[in-house]
């Protein structure tokens, strides 16, 4: 169910029930700040939110669309708190698109980088595929008790997904993995591992791209043939040592895949 709210106030307390949120529950909402464009997780017991920027994010509209087709399609119960007109000025908008369309839009990147320790690469390399945390978890390849993004507050099915994120996100959660907790210092020393640079049109033609209004992911496994099109090792980029910093290494590597295939980061 999708439920429409003017306003909440971020607490324990659902406003739909009267009780306190379980974690069939998420929210969105859409606010006017200038400090972000989107944010996600929870705070003060409340549900998983995605707050999203009216004034920043251009998109905003394809954004709560998203998110409450890909809730619902999950089994959610959607709170979304945003005005009456935004949200009929959102749903008209949204026509003829869903959260799992097999094809890019226009402001989508060509390109998804997905980041891994190197441990992890050679696996990879093995298997021929990525591999969710929770695949990964169901196969005993990993022993970790939960996936790094759970300290960000990311709910559970988050971990039946592959993530991706360019720029430096990918590398900031490389390194909180190896420090075992949440490292932002984007300057931070740490060890490289792999920056794998996949196809994103090839990927959402076949049908295997997911929109959740914050993200774009894949579900449980992704075949490094056809997708891939580069890898990023710290010697592959250039890098002296394995050693570097997630800001160092992930504009070195995107730098490096430019001079390389031509596309842009």
């Amino acid at each position: 169910m999708v439920y429409r709210l003017d306003r909440l106030e971020e607490n324990g307390i659902n406003p739909v029930t009267g009780c306190r949120y379980d974690n069939s529950w998420v929210i969105f909402i859409l606010d006017n700040s200038g400090d972000y464009q989107q944010m996600c997780g929870n705070s003060n017991g409340c549900a998983y939110t995605v707050k999203t920027s009216r004034s920043r994010h251009k998109d905003w509209r394809m954004a709560v669309c998203d998110f409450a087709g890909y809730s619902e399609a999950n089994g959610k119960n959607v709170v979304l708190v945003i005005d009456e007109a935004d949200l009929i000025s959102a749903k008209e908008f949204y026509k003829g698109h869903k959260y799992n369309e097999k094809f890019l839009r226009g402001d989508e990147p060509s390109v998804l980088v997905h980041s891994t320790p190197m441990e992890n690469w050679h696996m990879i390399k093995h298997d021929g595929m990525l591999k969710s945390w929770k695949r990964l978890k169901a196969e005993g390849v990993i022993s970790e008790g939960q996936p790094v993004g759970k300290m960000l507050g990311d709910p559970e099915d988050f971990s039946s997904y592959i993530m991706f994120g360019g720029g430096v996100a990918g590398e900031i959660v490389v390194n909180s993995k190896q420090k075992g907790n949440i490292v932002m210092d984007i300057n931070a020393e740490y060890f490289t591992g792999a920056r794998l640079y996949f196809d994103a049109e090839k990927i959402a033609r076949d049908g295997l791209l997911t929109r959740d209004g914050c993200h774009i992911k894949v579900k449980d496994t992704l075949p490094l043939n056809p997708y891939l099109i580069w890898v990023a090792t710290w010697e592959s980029a250039g890098l002296k040592s394995q050693v570097s910093s997630p800001a160092g290494f992930a504009e070195k590597a995107d730098r490096k895949f430019k001079d390389i295939t031509g596309y842009d980061i």
